[in-house]
């Protein structure tokens, strides 16, 4: 719904008002006196949230012409990742220091400001205002006219299907990165946010922004560079994935995935670029909030729960492995004054039964990065057909 709204009215508006909203419900989960109340906070989170890509993209792509578009859509992908680095480089300690009430408050407050900054330094440009000259203009475009536009479109729901592969993979292996360097490493929380997720998190936001930029560079020699860079680079992300999630040094597990971050995010852009192409002046919007909402309902519901469950199985089998059948399970998966009750011979096996169970799931999940890169190469096979204004 905030998407169509954004379709006819003003953008910067509820870009700016979104993002006020999610900045003060992130503070207020650091007070919730409840389950219910964070749960409340957390959705209103959610609601912000999705008021701010949907119009964001709609209005860069009026702001950049297609020949420039990839390099600014990858510099806006730069906010998650750069976003990911501050969460981590401040939440992290912080959450040490005190608790995640405390980081919630310190993560939440600045945004409010930087909404209202938003609404009084942001211009909204014409529809369709960079668009090549001769691009059908189309003053109002009703849902029912945008989803038959769009359903036309192969290459929109190619880049869907390969943007919410690689968003199953994505966040079903950071919501469990902290635990395996926990497991794995002996590193404590703070240790992983600060040596850990910062360095790849600013990794990501060059592969991110690399991505767009070579995009722009080369493509009037290679019209398909904006699926061919991601599909290759997530293709080739996989083997350096391998070696940093097996790697028993962490400088050389971080030095791999250093690697795998900057090639992987290279898909972050591309997958905005790529619906922009598609949609229309008056769809934009429109086409982006229905990319998300695919992305997070399979990506972000469904990745952290795949992961989750081929640990606990694998678990089960190292135990029966290692233990041969003397452990229980569920004793393994009980806190860690329940674990050493178990005595230290048996509480090793837990351990490292859990420890090599969320490795071999992680290794699992990070070869399907191979088949969100097949899916923008098959891209390049309908793209040129389905732009809507071509950058060169």
């Amino acid at each position: 719904p905030i998407a169509r709204w954004a379709e006819r009215y003003n953008r910067v508006r509820i870009i700016a008002g979104s993002v006020i909203l999610w900045s003060l419900m992130t503070a207020l989960c650091g007070v919730a006196g409840s389950f219910l109340a964070l749960l409340a906070f957390r959705i209103g989170v959610g609601i912000g949230e999705a008021g701010c890509t949907p119009p964001a993209n709609s209005l860069i792509a009026d702001y950049f012409p297609a020949r420039n578009r990839a390099r600014a859509l990858g510099t806006y992908a730069m906010g998650v990742t750069l976003g990911s680095v501050l969460a981590n480089a401040f939440g992290g300690p912080i959450a040490q220091m005190f608790s995640w009430r405390e980081a919630f408050l310190v993560l939440g407050i600045p945004g409010i400001l930087v909404g209202v900054i938003v609404l009084f330094t942001m211009r909204e440009p014409p529809r369709g205002y960079s668009d090549l000259p001769g691009t059908p203009q189309i003053e109002r475009l009703g849902l029912r006219e945008a989803l038959a536009e769009l359903t036309a479109k192969s290459t929109f729901w190619i880049n869907i299907a390969g943007a919410t592969a690689v968003a199953f993979v994505g966040y079903g292996i950071s919501n469990f990165s902290a635990p395996f360097f926990q497991r794995t490493h002996a590193m404590n929380v703070a240790e992983v946010a600060t040596q850990i997720s910062v360095p790849l998190g600013l990794a990501a936001s060059l592969g991110a922004f690399s991505a767009g930029y070579l995009t722009d560079r080369i493509s009037h020699r290679h019209p398909n560079a904006v699926a061919l860079i991601p599909g290759w680079s997530l293709i080739l992300s996989v083997p350096f994935y391998w070696v940093g999630f097996s790697a028993d040094s962490i400088p050389l597990a971080l030095g791999a995935l250093l690697i795998g971050n900057l090639l992987h995010y290279s898909y972050l852009g591309a997958q905005y670029t790529i619906c922009q192409g598609v949609a229309s002046a008056r769809s934009r919007a429109t086409a982006v909030a229905i990319m998300l909402f695919v992305v997070n309902l399979i990506g972000y519901g469904m990745g952290p729960l795949f992961v989750g469950f081929l640990s606990d199985v694998l678990m089960t089998g190292q135990l029966e492995q290692v233990a041969g059948g003397i452990i229980q399970t569920a004793a393994c998966d009980g806190a860690a004054s329940d674990v050493n009750a178990l005595g230290a011979d048996r509480a090793a096996m837990c351990l490292q039964a859990r420890a090599d169970g969320l490795q071999q799931a992680i290794l699992v999940a990070v070869t399907l990065y191979a088949v969100g890169g097949l899916f923008y190469l098959v891209c390049c096979r309908t793209l040129q057909r389905d732009l809507v204004s071509k950058a060169h």
